[in-house]
């Protein structure tokens, strides 16, 4: 990690001040690591995220006319990041873009191209990758806590958010899932085989299932949808000696073992199956995710090539998986990605 007191403070601007966007200026407004050059959204700032009005700017161009940032957070409609991609790498702008990187394969090879040819560095804002609770559970897997790993699985689920207008489940939130069981089981996804379903009458699809195994041979499952009445974020690895898992809602881990005590209730030990051990809920440190994400790109932006900012590669990667999920789905078919 690059230390704040080797650095001047970055100049970071924001562009797009929706749902995601407004915690983002809240960040680069507060952080001793950015000096905040502004914000850009055609709608003004309705949730009132940016402290001075002359800071708020219509267009991208507009921001750039003022004086050109060291870097700028992209959280517009995906449909609209290769536009504002592609005019940021232009100016030479080095860019965070909230994921899904892209709506489509085609598009972030173009937004990496666009990138490599303005010589600037850019991730991709998978902010999942900095919950304390995930961090803490990729790490005791990675030291065998839960002996071999059979399987990664992940529910996310919750009511429909009136903010997503232009993709179904699968791109804007199946790509948390599909990048992290990858992250987590440091391994490329291989297979997917997945069915969708369409229930509150939009375009898009509001529910999705996808089993599939990475290219490790680990099996992993995920569950999504935007029809359950309560909000869900459930990760588990389960292993030969128990189970691991972190509610990202809370940043909790809880790690289940496998026992070795028997019972003398026949009945009992039957419906148990394996042992049943201690459970134990870890006292973590819990930093904001986003805020840690935004230290990490920072790091990269200054040249930290060790800083945990998801790559576009990785970005581009996980945008081909959830086509294929989507072709999985529509062709009932096993799908090679």
């Amino acid at each position: 990690m690059v230390s704040p007191d080797q650095a001047q403070p970055l100049r970071g601007a924001i562009i797009g001040l929706g749902m995601m966007g407004r915690h983002h200026a809240r960040l680069l407004q507060s952080s001793p690591r950015v000096d905040f050059a502004g914000a850009v959204d055609p709608l003004g700032d309705r949730h009132g995220a940016v402290r001075e009005a002359a800071d708020i700017h219509v267009t991208v161009e507009e921001l750039l006319e003022r004086g050109r940032p060291d870097f700028a957070i992209v959280a517009v409609p995906t449909d609209e990041h290769l536009a504002v991609a592609g005019t940021l790498a232009a100016a030479g702008v080095h860019m965070l873009i909230e994921k899904p990187l892209a709506g489509s394969v085609r598009e972030a090879e173009r937004i990496i191209a666009a990138c490599r040819a303005g010589g600037v560095r850019a991730a991709v804002g998978h902010v999942e990758r900095f919950n304390p609770a995930l961090i803490e559970l990729r790490r005791r897997t990675e030291e065998g806590q839960v002996g071999e790993v059979f399987l990664i699985g992940t529910e996310r689920c919750g009511p429909f958010p009136d903010r997503v207008k232009d993709v179904g489940v699968v791109k804007d939130l199946a790509t948390h899932d599909l990048d992290l069981v990858g992250w987590l089981g440091k391994s490329p996804i291989d297979v997917v085989a997945a069915q969708t379903a369409h229930k509150t009458g939009r375009a898009h699809e509001d529910l999705v299932l996808v089993t599939g195994r990475l290219r490790a041979g680990l099996a992993f499952s995920i569950t999504v949808d935007w029809l359950t009445p309560t909000k869900i974020r459930r990760m588990r690895i389960l292993g030969d000696r128990g189970m691991l898992v972190a509610d990202t809602l809370t940043s909790d881990l809880t790690f289940h073992e496998n026992g070795s005590v028997t019972s003398e209730w026949d009945s009992s030990q039957a419906l148990r199956g394996v042992a049943e051990g201690n459970s134990t809920r870890y006292a973590l440190r819990r930093r904001e995710p986003l805020l840690v994400e935004l230290e990490a790109f920072c790091d990269f932006v200054l040249g930290d090539e060790d800083s945990p900012a998801v790559s576009l590669e990785e970005g581009l990667q996980t945008v081909r998986c959830a086509e294929r999920v989507l072709q999985s789905a529509s062709e009932s078919q096993t799908v090679r990605v």
